[in-house]
């Protein structure tokens, strides 16, 4: 089932690629890199991870705003990667590979930092994907989760749709975190229901 799922998530996005950067949630998403980026602290060479990269917007921000970082963007979409890297102004700085948060292809302690914006919520094991990012974080690694919260409880829509989504709480983010040997070390409102969570390895 969960196989189906992803496989499902796989072709929504394929489809959406080519529309994606010209449609109303990339503007948000601008809005919210712009706040987010005001929160982010990376030593100069830093190496950071983006889960669910989509068309490599972030990445760029952050390459622009670090000049001397580098960066991988993962994603589950091969539509999306095609055209993150057809826009890579970072070469070879920014590479862009395919792959699933659950079970990411990369080092233990690989990464300096890793990213994820509106991404959590399409996750069907979420506990898993926050057990690898701990596990490519360096040690005192910060792992920046951006994403939608309702309050103090979650919400589930449609879970057994393609499109099947959830939102998780503060104290819901917090607890998976510590599950897996992350430390939240704050909350920041970005946008609206967008909640930027920061936590530490």
């Amino acid at each position: 089932m969960i196989n189906n799922f992803i496989n499902n998530k796989k072709e929504l996005f394929d489809r959406w690629a080519n529309s994606y950067d010209w449609t109303f949630p990339s503007f948000i998403y601008q809005a919210i890199h712009q706040r987010l980026l005001t929160k982010v602290e990376l030593a100069p060479n830093a190496n950071i991870l983006d889960l669910g990269c989509g068309t490599g917007r972030l990445l760029d921000r952050l390459a622009t705003q670090f000049p001397e970082i580098r960066g991988t963007g993962l994603d589950l979409s091969p539509q999306m990667l095609r055209i993150a890297r057809q826009n890579n102004r970072h070469r070879p700085r920014l590479i862009y590979i395919e792959g699933n948060a659950e079970n990411l292809p990369f080092a233990e302690g690989q990464f300096d930092a890793v990213f994820n914006t509106i991404s959590f919520l399409h996750y069907p094991q979420p506990e898993q994907v926050l057990k690898e990012v701990a596990r490519v974080l360096s040690p005192g690694g910060k792992f920046y989760l951006v994403d939608i919260t309702f309050n103090n409880s979650s919400c589930q829509i449609t879970p057994h749709s393609p499109t099947g989504i959830r939102f998780y709480s503060k104290k819901e983010r917090e607890e998976m975190g510590n599950n897996t040997g992350l430390t939240c070390v704050g909350h920041y409102d970005l946008l609206g229901f967008v909640l930027l969570t920061v936590f530490q390895k």
